[in-house]
């Protein structure tokens, strides 16, 4: 299967599940540790996508001690970018009962109970879609980067996205459904965030490729900045959110590292040499 080939069947696997996650809450209860089970595996896969992955391969693509610096700053522009991001719009909320909320005395989304009317979703998502272009981006650029070869080329970005996706579109149809939005509203927002990942992944392959001699190292940024952008996701937000309770901590720290695990195994189903400098 060819790169374009695979990153199709990523973008339509990421849309569906991100589709899924959006009507879970109407299908089932989501309940506060299952959600935070969820969380901490997806933070350590994140983390490991980023250092195992993304930022070798950025590397690798430049070459050398240049190569490695440039990373670096794009790295750290990624994370810089993606902190606003989560300061300005303050838009993942991954709890969604107010139950649950009591239970366990989730004191940071005490203040959302109330909030969430009006148009407070419009916030949400108009964070939750800049922060998945730019996971598209990761797609994209990973399998840009890749060129041609065997092996399931990018599968570590897919999974991180994938398992992350439904958790966002949940927060967005549980914001509106708080707010009084209509089903059909949902529904309508719902499929377009479904679609902002492949959308971005889809326009930076093609978008990329089209700018021939300049490719290697707006594709080499991509990856760095992406690799920051996910690190600031797992350790600013997803892990503050679980590190908060003191219960559960065995099972939660047990996700985390099966999450760098996965990733970190995800590597022998890529292409051999794929992280190799080939200057």
């Amino acid at each position: 299967m060819s790169p374009i080939q695979l990153l199709i069947v990523y973008c339509l696997g990421i849309a569906g599940f991100s589709v899924i996650g959006g009507l879970l809450p109407g299908w089932i209860k989501m309940t506060h540790t299952r959600t935070q089970l969820v969380m901490s595996l997806v933070s350590g896969l994140m983390l490991g996508v980023a250092f195992y992955h993304l930022l070798p391969h950025s590397a690798a693509m430049v070459g050398g001690l240049h190569g490695i610096d440039t990373a670096i700053w794009w790295l750290m522009i990624g994370l810089v970018v993606m902190l606003l991001l989560l300061r300005v719009f303050h838009f993942q909320q991954h709890e969604f009962t107010v139950g649950d909320l009591a239970q366990h005395d989730h004191h940071r989304y005490g203040a959302h109970e109330s909030s969430a009317h009006g148009l407070s979703w419009v916030g949400l998502g108009l964070g939750l879609a800049v922060h998945t272009l730019i996971d598209g981006v990761a797609l994209g650029a990973v399998m840009l980067a890749s060129g041609s070869g065997d092996g399931f080329i990018g599968v570590g970005v897919f999974l991180a996205i994938l398992l992350h996706k439904p958790l966002d579109a949940m927060s967005i149809v549980s914001v509106m459904a708080a707010g009084g939005r209509s089903r059909k509203a949902q529904t309508i927002a719902n499929l377009v965030f479904a679609l902002m990942c492949p959308l971005g992944a889809l326009l930076f392959f093609f978008g990329a490729e089209a700018l021939a001699d300049g490719t290697n190292y707006i594709v080499a940024a991509a990856l760095a900045f992406s690799a920051g952008a996910f690190i600031c996701i797992a350790l600013s937000d997803l892990l503050p959110e679980v590190h908060f309770h003191s219960h559960d901590r065995i099972k939660l720290t047990l996700a985390f590292l099966l999450g760098l695990i996965l990733a970190y195994a995800i590597g022998s189903a890529e292409p051999v040499g794929i992280h190799v400098s080939t200057h």
